[in-house]
């Protein structure tokens, strides 16, 4: 009794963690629901625009302040970023992206209200032109 028990887990353990990210619709709201697969990671990705009279400098500062983030936010764990440099065009003057990664949706509750967060975001106000974020789940 104790095998067969004991078997039973082990293939529903199996088949729980083999399956794909499960979709849920809530017909009412028309809202469409991924739920993250194990061993995924949340992704936050921030496209900046600037304004066309932003100095070098404040941009630079801009930089700089979003990358001193992570030693400030520990839910944080991973980043980095880059300009753009894609040849076809599309850009619509997105400048900059910057690639966050989180451990959970917890963890990002977290980092949004973040006072450091939240500072680095007074830093925009006068410099940024339009702002992009996408976040999703890996898969």
């Amino acid at each position: 009794m104790k095998t067969l028990s004991l078997g039973l887990l082990v293939v529903t353990s199996l088949l729980f963690f083999s399956f794909k990210p499960l979709k849920l619709e809530d017909k009412s709201s028309k809202t469409t629901i991924y739920m993250q697969q194990k061993d995924s990671v949340l992704r936050h990705v921030v496209l900046f625009k600037f304004k066309a009279e932003a100095s070098e400098d404040k941009i630079k500062n801009v930089e700089n302040a979003f990358k001193a983030l992570p030693s400030k936010i520990p839910q944080i764990i991973s980043y980095e970023w880059g300009l753009n440099n894609s040849p076809e065009g599309l850009s619509k003057g997105f400048t900059h992206c910057f690639f966050l990664t989180f451990n959970s949706e917890e963890d990002r509750a977290i980092y949004l209200p973040h006072p450091d967060h939240k500072a680095f975001g007074a830093l925009l106000k006068t410099i940024l032109d339009d702002v992009l974020v996408v976040d999703y789940w890996t898969k």
